[in-house]
């Protein structure tokens, strides 16, 4: 039987793999990786997450060779290396065939596109599997065939065509039997760029990722919706760090709501369905990447919000990167980035809010900062939600609204918990007084005024937007 190599990259799982399946359903297989740190350092990826990816692949590795697949690692600098090296990698190994999953970003098209040509080239074969979507960008347009550019008329669509088929889930491949080819040792990531926090926190590979599916669903699966936005109580599913990488898929996460759910998931529980809708932003994301790929080249998807003055602020942009801008939920949310690796949802909104609205600072400033500190760093969902919260992107908020930091803190935050537990400067205050710490009271305590007044920042970016409406 002909053999096949499976090409893993951000889908570091042996459950529910649909390019997995495909080629075990073919023959023998060996899987390959190809690690392109120079790549990925360039676009923007931080140690947190490039240190989460090795840890998921050495869990996948494990389990691979538990079916007595070998893993064969090659690094390159650049996508464009790919498909010399997966090349090389058939003739060595004697595959007549490749299989991957899809990606959707405009760089991953492309380097995917040049290895069918390549393989097809060779006269072999390269095919690509829809895996981390249920629907393959395409399969969903508008009424005047356009690809969506709202989410609500998009989850309508993907809810009305969704079909049990769509969610139906791959099977893991048997164990084989063993092949003459030893799998490779895989590579540290290069000394003194170790992830600055503790991983820990974030155990890689499928298997931990399971057990957060099920226990989010236990005991707090029902209850999302009402603490979905509590950053001082753990209501979310904190799985995103594992869907970025694909140790766990969304069918995966799909069916366990069914279960979960009487077989529903856009009605029946408030908690379950409002985390369903979360997952269907991220495939929306996906849709966005690939039918307007401008947003991949660093341009807004509203095109004429290009033209917007943004201000040169280094010292409010450093002050929002070490959380001391002085609005206390802004600072602890930032702090809890740069010591976890992760930040909570609500936190994102307000925090990109406050950069690109208070401060009028280019949004892809802090794109590029959240990129290079998240463990669940992802160019589709955090150029979305950028874009989002900066009025230039998807359902963009208008550009009228802009959260007020102070209000949002005492809504979600009401007794100043999360603000204690990340700036403990404050924790002595009386709960109420920690949201905007009068200063009688903050005297002598190491934390800043606000580096600029509510009022005053709402006005000037009312007006930065209006002028660009007027162009």
């Amino acid at each position: 039987m002909p053999l096949s190599l499976v090409w893993f990259r951000n889908d570091l799982r042996l459950a529910d793999h649909r390019a997995l399946a495909a080629a075990a359903r073919q023959g023998p297989l060996v899987a390959v990786h190809l690690r392109a740190l120079p790549h990925w350092r360039r676009h923007g990826h931080g140690a947190n997450q490039l240190d989460f990816r090795a840890r998921g692949l050495a869990a996948l590795k494990e389990g691979l060779e538990g079916l007595n697949i070998p893993l064969l690692h090659r690094d390159i600098d650049d996508f464009a290396e790919a498909p010399d090296a997966l090349l090389a990698l058939a003739r060595e190994t004697g595959a007549e065939a490749l299989h991957f999953n899809h990606e959707y970003p405009l760089d991953e098209v492309r380097r995917d596109r040049a290895v069918v040509e390549a393989f097809d080239a060779a006269g072999l074969a390269a095919t690509g599997h829809h895996d981390a979507v249920a629907f393959a960008p395409g399969e969903l347009l508008t009424g005047k065939g356009d690809y969506y550019g709202v989410f609500t008329p998009f989850a309508r669509a993907w809810h009305r065509r969704l079909t049990p088929e769509r969610l139906a889930l791959s099977d893991t491949p048997a164990p084989q039997a063993p092949l003459p080819i030893a799998s490779d040792p895989l590579p540290e990531l290069p000394e003194g760029e170790e992830a600055p926090i503790d991983g820990r926190q974030w155990p890689a590979g499928e298997g931990p990722a399971a057990d957060r599916l099920e226990r989010f669903l236990r005991f707090r699966g029902r209850h999302y919706a009402a603490q979905r936005d509590l950053p001082a109580i753990r209501g979310t599913s904190e799985l995103s760090p594992y869907l970025a990488l694909g140790m766990i898929s969304h069918r995966q996460c799909l069916q366990a709501v069914l279960a979960e759910n009487d077989g529903r998931l856009a009605e029946g529980d408030a908690g379950l369905t409002a985390w369903v809708n979360e997952l269907v932003w991220r495939e929306f994301y996906r849709h966005v990447a690939f039918g307007f790929p401008r947003v991949c080249r660093h341009r807004a998807f509203q095109a004429h919000t290009e033209a917007l003055a943004w201000r040169d602020d280094e010292a409010g942009f450093a002050a929002w990167c070490e959380g001391r801008t002085g609005y206390p939920i802004v600072d602890a949310a930032m702090r809890q980035l740069v010591a976890t690796g992760w930040m909570h949802n609500r936190l994102r909104m307000i925090t990109a809010m406050f950069l690109s609205k208070h401060l009028l600072i280019d949004w892809r400033r802090g794109e590029a900062f959240f990129l290079r500190h998240l463990v669940d760093g992802e160019f589709c969902a955090n150029n979305g939600g950028w874009q989002w919260a900066a009025s230039t992107g998807t359902d963009a908020a208008p550009y009228f609204r802009i959260f007020n930091p102070t209000t949002q803190s005492t809504r979600f935050d009401p007794d100043g918990r999360f603000i204690a537990e990340w700036l403990p400067e404050l924790a002595g205050l009386p709960a109420k007084a920690r949201h905007a710490p009068p200063r009688d009271l903050a005297s002598g305590i190491d934390y800043p005024p606000p580096i600029v007044d509510h009022r005053a920042a709402r006005q000037r970016a009312l007006d930065a937007f209006k002028a660009l409406a007027r162009d």
